[in-house]
Protein backbone atom coordinates (compact mmCIF):
# COMPACT_ATOMS: atom_id res chain seq x y z
CA UNK A 1 0.00 0.00 0.00
CA UNK A 2 2.83 2.18 0.58
CA UNK A 3 5.68 2.60 -1.40
CA UNK A 4 8.91 3.65 0.34
CA UNK A 5 11.86 4.39 -1.06
CA UNK A 6 14.52 6.74 0.60
CA UNK A 7 16.18 9.72 -1.66
CA UNK A 8 19.82 10.80 -0.76
CA UNK A 9 19.65 13.51 -3.57
CA UNK A 10 17.06 15.17 -5.59
CA UNK A 11 15.35 18.19 -6.89
CA UNK A 12 11.74 18.15 -6.13
CA UNK A 13 10.88 20.09 -9.15
CA UNK A 14 11.44 16.51 -10.89
CA UNK A 15 8.66 14.85 -8.22
CA UNK A 16 6.21 17.09 -10.54
CA UNK A 17 3.45 14.47 -12.35
CA UNK A 18 2.99 17.22 -14.78
CA UNK A 19 6.31 16.28 -16.06
CA UNK A 20 4.76 12.93 -16.28
CA UNK A 21 2.28 13.96 -18.34
CA UNK A 22 -0.67 13.24 -15.55
CA UNK A 23 -1.54 16.48 -14.45
CA UNK A 24 -2.09 18.01 -17.53
CA UNK A 25 -4.18 14.76 -18.62
CA UNK A 26 -7.59 16.04 -20.10
CA UNK A 27 -11.07 14.10 -19.78
CA UNK A 28 -12.60 15.22 -22.61
CA UNK A 29 -12.26 11.84 -24.55
CA UNK A 30 -13.73 10.19 -20.87
CA UNK A 31 -16.55 12.65 -20.93
CA UNK A 32 -16.16 14.16 -18.24
CA UNK A 33 -17.75 17.45 -17.61
CA UNK A 34 -16.45 19.92 -14.67
CA UNK A 35 -19.39 20.43 -12.71
CA UNK A 36 -17.71 23.74 -11.53
CA UNK A 37 -16.44 26.73 -13.12
CA UNK A 38 -12.94 28.40 -12.71
CA UNK A 39 -15.09 30.54 -10.35
CA UNK A 40 -13.96 28.37 -7.39
CA UNK A 41 -12.78 29.15 -3.71
CA UNK A 42 -10.40 26.47 -1.78
CA UNK A 43 -10.23 26.83 2.07
CA UNK A 44 -6.82 26.27 3.31
CA UNK A 45 -6.37 25.70 6.94
CA UNK A 46 -2.64 25.82 7.96
CA UNK A 47 -2.47 24.56 12.05
CA UNK A 48 0.46 26.79 13.73
CA UNK A 49 2.96 29.42 13.50
CA UNK A 50 6.18 27.92 15.26
CA UNK A 51 7.20 26.18 12.00
CA UNK A 52 7.64 28.91 9.12
CA UNK A 53 7.13 26.50 6.13
CA UNK A 54 3.22 27.01 5.85
CA UNK A 55 3.63 30.71 5.88
CA UNK A 56 6.71 30.77 3.75
CA UNK A 57 6.23 27.74 1.36
CA UNK A 58 2.81 25.72 1.38
CA UNK A 59 0.48 28.39 1.11
CA UNK A 60 2.31 31.11 -1.27
CA UNK A 61 2.68 27.75 -3.36
CA UNK A 62 -1.02 26.59 -2.91
CA UNK A 63 -2.44 30.19 -3.81
CA UNK A 64 -0.54 30.60 -7.08
CA UNK A 65 -0.91 27.37 -8.62
CA UNK A 66 -4.86 27.77 -7.76
CA UNK A 67 -4.48 30.68 -9.78
CA UNK A 68 -2.92 29.22 -12.28
CA UNK A 69 -5.13 26.46 -12.84
CA UNK A 70 -8.31 28.43 -12.90
CA UNK A 71 -6.89 31.16 -15.23
CA UNK A 72 -6.49 33.57 -12.27
CA UNK A 73 -10.43 32.94 -11.29
CA UNK A 74 -9.57 30.92 -8.47
CA UNK A 75 -9.57 31.88 -4.91
CA UNK A 76 -8.05 31.00 -1.72
CA UNK A 77 -9.22 31.97 1.75
CA UNK A 78 -6.32 31.36 3.92
CA UNK A 79 -5.84 30.72 8.28
CA UNK A 80 -3.96 29.68 10.53
CA UNK A 81 -4.69 28.18 13.51
CA UNK A 82 -1.32 29.17 15.43
CA UNK A 83 -1.27 25.49 17.33
CA UNK A 84 -5.13 26.47 18.81
CA UNK A 85 -7.36 23.39 18.18
CA UNK A 86 -10.19 25.43 19.24
CA UNK A 87 -9.21 28.30 16.84
CA UNK A 88 -8.97 26.05 13.67
CA UNK A 89 -12.19 24.50 14.46
CA UNK A 90 -14.03 28.17 14.57
CA UNK A 91 -11.97 28.75 11.33
CA UNK A 92 -13.18 25.75 9.56
CA UNK A 93 -16.86 26.79 10.26
CA UNK A 94 -16.36 29.77 9.17
CA UNK A 95 -15.05 28.41 5.82
CA UNK A 96 -18.39 25.95 6.00
CA UNK A 97 -20.67 28.95 6.53
CA UNK A 98 -19.30 31.19 3.90
CA UNK A 99 -19.71 27.94 1.16
CA UNK A 100 -16.02 27.77 0.15
CA UNK A 101 -16.23 25.04 -2.69
CA UNK A 102 -13.30 22.91 -0.68
CA UNK A 103 -11.07 22.54 2.14
CA UNK A 104 -7.25 21.90 2.78
CA UNK A 105 -6.94 20.83 6.11
CA UNK A 106 -4.03 20.71 8.22
CA UNK A 107 -5.39 19.65 11.46
CA UNK A 108 -3.83 21.00 14.94
CA UNK A 109 -6.14 17.71 16.51
CA UNK A 110 -6.41 15.00 13.71
CA UNK A 111 -9.20 13.51 16.06
CA UNK A 112 -10.91 16.88 17.60
CA UNK A 113 -11.59 17.87 14.00
CA UNK A 114 -13.49 15.17 13.09
CA UNK A 115 -17.18 16.53 13.86
CA UNK A 116 -16.26 19.18 11.63
CA UNK A 117 -14.79 17.35 8.91
CA UNK A 118 -18.26 15.74 8.83
CA UNK A 119 -20.09 19.15 8.81
CA UNK A 120 -18.12 19.80 5.53
CA UNK A 121 -18.96 16.70 4.25
CA UNK A 122 -22.59 17.30 4.92
CA UNK A 123 -22.82 20.33 3.61
CA UNK A 124 -21.18 19.21 0.24
CA UNK A 125 -17.70 20.70 0.73
CA UNK A 126 -14.68 18.17 0.58
CA UNK A 127 -12.14 17.96 2.34
CA UNK A 128 -8.64 16.73 1.48
CA UNK A 129 -6.18 16.23 4.33
CA UNK A 130 -2.96 18.04 3.78
CA UNK A 131 0.39 17.16 5.21
CA UNK A 132 -1.12 15.89 8.65
CA UNK A 133 -3.83 12.64 8.09
CA UNK A 134 -6.88 14.20 9.64
CA UNK A 135 -9.50 11.76 10.84
CA UNK A 136 -12.81 11.72 9.67
CA UNK A 137 -14.43 11.20 5.99
CA UNK A 138 -11.87 13.06 4.41
CA UNK A 139 -11.60 12.55 0.71
CA UNK A 140 -8.46 12.51 -0.06
CA UNK A 141 -4.44 12.75 1.90
CA UNK A 142 -1.53 14.84 0.48
CA UNK A 143 1.72 15.09 2.36
CA UNK A 144 5.03 13.12 2.93
CA UNK A 145 5.80 9.65 3.35
CA UNK A 146 6.13 10.23 7.31
CA UNK A 147 7.50 7.07 8.45
CA UNK A 148 10.41 7.60 5.51
CA UNK A 149 10.64 10.62 6.81
CA UNK A 150 11.37 9.18 10.54
CA UNK A 151 13.50 6.47 8.67
CA UNK A 152 15.65 9.22 6.76
CA UNK A 153 16.03 10.64 10.79
CA UNK A 154 16.97 7.67 12.28
CA UNK A 155 19.39 6.52 10.05
CA UNK A 156 20.91 9.72 9.49
CA UNK A 157 21.77 9.53 13.14
CA UNK A 158 23.12 5.62 12.57
CA UNK A 159 25.11 6.98 10.15
CA UNK A 160 26.60 9.45 11.16
CA UNK A 161 27.82 7.75 14.76
CA UNK A 162 29.24 5.32 12.61
CA UNK A 163 29.69 1.96 14.43
CA UNK A 164 26.70 1.88 16.70
CA UNK A 165 26.22 -0.22 20.27
CA UNK A 166 23.49 -0.30 22.70
CA UNK A 167 26.94 1.69 24.70
CA UNK A 168 25.24 4.82 22.65
CA UNK A 169 22.67 6.75 24.55
CA UNK A 170 20.18 8.55 22.78
CA UNK A 171 17.62 11.53 23.64
CA UNK A 172 14.64 11.18 21.31
CA UNK A 173 12.38 14.53 21.16
CA UNK A 174 9.27 13.40 19.66
CA UNK A 175 6.49 15.87 17.73
CA UNK A 176 3.04 17.07 19.62
CA UNK A 177 1.00 13.91 20.78
CA UNK A 178 -2.05 15.41 18.94
CA UNK A 179 -0.34 15.46 15.58
CA UNK A 180 -0.54 11.75 13.61
CA UNK A 181 2.43 12.63 11.73
CA UNK A 182 4.21 12.78 14.72
CA UNK A 183 3.42 9.21 15.70
CA UNK A 184 4.75 7.72 12.33
CA UNK A 185 7.87 10.27 12.59
CA UNK A 186 8.91 8.35 15.45
CA UNK A 187 7.83 4.71 14.41
CA UNK A 188 10.24 5.59 11.33
CA UNK A 189 12.75 6.49 13.53
CA UNK A 190 12.46 3.61 16.16
CA UNK A 191 12.45 1.42 13.20
CA UNK A 192 16.43 2.75 12.14
CA UNK A 193 17.14 3.27 16.02
CA UNK A 194 15.99 0.26 18.54
CA UNK A 195 18.30 -2.52 19.30
CA UNK A 196 20.91 -0.66 17.95
CA UNK A 197 21.51 2.44 20.65
CA UNK A 198 19.81 2.84 24.16
CA UNK A 199 16.96 5.13 24.10
CA UNK A 200 17.91 6.61 27.04
CA UNK A 201 14.88 9.60 27.44
CA UNK A 202 12.22 9.67 25.34
CA UNK A 203 9.53 12.92 25.05
CA UNK A 204 6.41 14.13 23.02
CA UNK A 205 6.62 17.63 22.60
CA UNK A 206 3.11 19.25 23.20
CA UNK A 207 2.60 21.69 20.12
CA UNK A 208 6.20 20.80 19.08
CA UNK A 209 7.38 23.68 21.50
CA UNK A 210 10.94 24.60 21.11
CA UNK A 211 10.62 25.65 24.70
CA UNK A 212 9.07 22.81 25.77
CA UNK A 213 11.96 20.68 23.46
CA UNK A 214 14.46 23.23 25.66
CA UNK A 215 12.85 21.82 28.79
CA UNK A 216 12.89 18.71 28.05
CA UNK A 217 16.77 18.71 26.84
CA UNK A 218 17.76 20.06 30.33
CA UNK A 219 15.98 17.39 32.20
CA UNK A 220 17.75 14.72 29.88
CA UNK A 221 21.10 16.73 30.78
CA UNK A 222 20.71 16.13 34.48
CA UNK A 223 19.15 12.88 34.45
CA UNK A 224 21.97 11.40 31.53
CA UNK A 225 24.70 13.53 32.08
CA UNK A 226 26.23 15.67 28.81
CA UNK A 227 29.82 14.01 28.45
CA UNK A 228 27.06 10.84 28.26
CA UNK A 229 24.66 11.34 25.04
CA UNK A 230 26.08 9.91 21.94
CA UNK A 231 22.98 11.84 19.74
CA UNK A 232 19.81 13.70 19.56
CA UNK A 233 16.64 12.56 17.76
CA UNK A 234 15.21 15.80 17.08
CA UNK A 235 11.61 15.11 14.87
CA UNK A 236 12.00 18.95 13.36
CA UNK A 237 13.95 22.04 13.30
CA UNK A 238 12.10 24.50 15.78
CA UNK A 239 13.00 21.92 18.49
CA UNK A 240 16.47 21.23 17.52
CA UNK A 241 17.02 25.05 18.41
CA UNK A 242 15.78 24.62 21.69
CA UNK A 243 17.93 21.62 21.98
CA UNK A 244 20.81 23.14 21.07
CA UNK A 245 20.17 26.16 23.57
CA UNK A 246 19.78 23.41 26.22
CA UNK A 247 22.82 22.12 25.75
CA UNK A 248 24.75 25.09 25.51
CA UNK A 249 23.73 26.12 28.71
CA UNK A 250 24.91 23.20 29.69
CA UNK A 251 28.26 24.19 28.94
CA UNK A 252 28.87 22.13 26.02
CA UNK A 253 30.33 23.81 23.03
CA UNK A 254 29.06 24.32 19.53
CA UNK A 255 32.11 22.07 18.32
CA UNK A 256 31.32 19.78 21.10
CA UNK A 257 27.33 19.24 20.49
CA UNK A 258 26.32 15.91 19.79
CA UNK A 259 24.66 14.99 16.23
CA UNK A 260 21.05 16.52 16.04
CA UNK A 261 18.45 15.81 13.78
CA UNK A 262 16.06 17.68 12.20
CA UNK A 263 13.18 18.30 9.88
CA UNK A 264 11.97 21.07 7.67
CA UNK A 265 14.74 22.67 6.24
CA UNK A 266 14.08 25.62 8.02
CA UNK A 267 16.68 28.48 6.95
CA UNK A 268 17.85 28.63 10.73
CA UNK A 269 18.38 25.01 10.64
CA UNK A 270 20.69 25.14 7.67
CA UNK A 271 22.58 27.78 8.54
CA UNK A 272 23.25 26.02 12.09
CA UNK A 273 23.73 22.71 9.72
CA UNK A 274 26.78 24.75 7.87
CA UNK A 275 28.10 25.90 11.06
CA UNK A 276 28.20 22.18 12.50
CA UNK A 277 25.80 22.94 14.95
CA UNK A 278 23.10 20.61 13.77
CA UNK A 279 23.97 17.85 11.66
CA UNK A 280 21.01 17.28 9.26
CA UNK A 281 17.53 18.17 8.63
CA UNK A 282 14.79 16.45 6.22
CA UNK A 283 14.11 18.76 3.19
CA UNK A 284 10.46 17.88 2.39
CA UNK A 285 10.06 18.74 -1.24
CA UNK A 286 7.23 21.47 -0.77
CA UNK A 287 6.53 22.95 -4.07
CA UNK A 288 5.80 19.47 -4.90
CA UNK A 289 3.38 18.89 -2.29
CA UNK A 290 1.79 21.98 -2.11
CA UNK A 291 1.46 22.21 -6.07
CA UNK A 292 -0.28 18.85 -6.04
CA UNK A 293 -2.47 19.55 -3.29
CA UNK A 294 -3.44 22.47 -5.38
CA UNK A 295 -4.21 20.36 -8.56
CA UNK A 296 -6.09 17.60 -6.47
CA UNK A 297 -8.14 20.07 -4.58
CA UNK A 298 -8.99 22.05 -8.36
CA UNK A 299 -9.45 18.50 -10.13
CA UNK A 300 -12.22 17.80 -6.98
CA UNK A 301 -14.19 20.46 -7.16
CA UNK A 302 -14.35 20.53 -10.99
CA UNK A 303 -15.14 16.54 -11.11
CA UNK A 304 -12.19 15.68 -13.04
CA UNK A 305 -12.20 12.25 -11.48
CA UNK A 306 -9.28 10.85 -13.74
CA UNK A 307 -6.76 13.87 -13.09
CA UNK A 308 -8.30 12.88 -9.13
CA UNK A 309 -7.30 9.75 -9.26
CA UNK A 310 -4.17 9.96 -11.17
CA UNK A 311 -2.40 12.31 -8.75
CA UNK A 312 -4.04 10.21 -5.81
CA UNK A 313 -2.34 6.59 -6.60
CA UNK A 314 -1.41 5.53 -2.78
CA UNK A 315 -3.49 4.31 -0.37
CA UNK A 316 -3.72 4.94 3.54
CA UNK A 317 -5.64 4.24 6.43
CA UNK A 318 -6.54 6.41 9.70
CA UNK A 319 -7.80 5.32 12.88
CA UNK A 320 -11.82 6.09 11.36
CA UNK A 321 -11.74 5.58 7.87
CA UNK A 322 -10.10 3.08 5.70
CA UNK A 323 -8.62 3.36 1.64
CA UNK A 324 -8.30 6.72 1.40
CA UNK A 325 -6.75 8.21 -1.62
CA UNK A 326 -3.21 9.35 -1.06
CA UNK A 327 -0.39 11.29 -2.95
CA UNK A 328 2.51 11.02 -0.71
CA UNK A 329 5.77 12.67 -1.66
CA UNK A 330 8.99 11.58 -1.12
CA UNK A 331 12.02 13.60 1.04
CA UNK A 332 15.38 14.02 1.00
CA UNK A 333 18.28 13.51 4.17
CA UNK A 334 19.79 17.10 3.98
CA UNK A 335 23.11 17.74 5.06
CA UNK A 336 25.85 19.76 4.63
CA UNK A 337 26.87 18.03 1.05
CA UNK A 338 23.90 18.57 -0.73
CA UNK A 339 22.58 22.21 0.17
CA UNK A 340 23.54 23.13 -2.93
CA UNK A 341 21.39 20.54 -5.05
CA UNK A 342 18.15 21.04 -3.13
CA UNK A 343 17.15 23.83 -1.12
CA UNK A 344 18.99 26.32 -3.10
CA UNK A 345 18.79 24.22 -6.63
CA UNK A 346 14.45 24.23 -6.04
CA UNK A 347 14.67 28.03 -4.98
CA UNK A 348 13.72 27.99 -1.48
CA UNK A 349 16.35 29.87 -0.52
CA UNK A 350 19.07 31.73 -2.38
CA UNK A 351 22.90 31.55 -1.77
CA UNK A 352 22.42 35.60 -0.07
CA UNK A 353 20.01 34.17 2.01
CA UNK A 354 22.24 31.17 3.76
CA UNK A 355 25.28 32.78 3.37
CA UNK A 356 25.08 36.02 5.44
CA UNK A 357 28.24 37.63 7.37
CA UNK A 358 28.18 35.12 10.25
CA UNK A 359 28.29 32.45 7.90
CA UNK A 360 30.87 33.57 5.29
CA UNK A 361 33.41 31.31 6.41
CA UNK A 362 31.28 28.12 6.45
CA UNK A 363 30.15 28.94 3.09
CA UNK A 364 32.89 29.63 1.57
CA UNK A 365 34.31 26.33 2.74
CA UNK A 366 31.47 24.88 1.00
CA UNK A 367 31.92 26.34 -2.05
CA UNK A 368 28.41 28.24 -1.73
CA UNK A 369 28.83 31.59 -2.79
Amino acid sequence: MRRIAIAVVASSMSLSLAGCGMLGASEAGAGATPTRSDDITVGVLMPEETNTRYAEFDYPIIKRKVSELTDGKGKTDYANAAASTEKQLSQMQRMIDDKVDIILLDAVDAKAVVPMVQKAKDANIPVIAYDRLAQGPIDGYVSFDNELVGQVQGRSLTERLGTVSLADKIIMMNGSPTDPNAAQFKKGALSELSGRVTIAKSYDTDKWSPEAAQANMTQAIQDVGKSNIAGVYSANDAMAGGIIKALEAAGVSSSDLPPITGQDAELAAVQRIIAGEQYMSVYKPYPAMAEAAAQAAVAKVQGRDIQFDALTRDKVDSPTNKDIPAKLVTVVALTKTNIKQTVIADGIYKVSDICTAKYKAECQALKLN
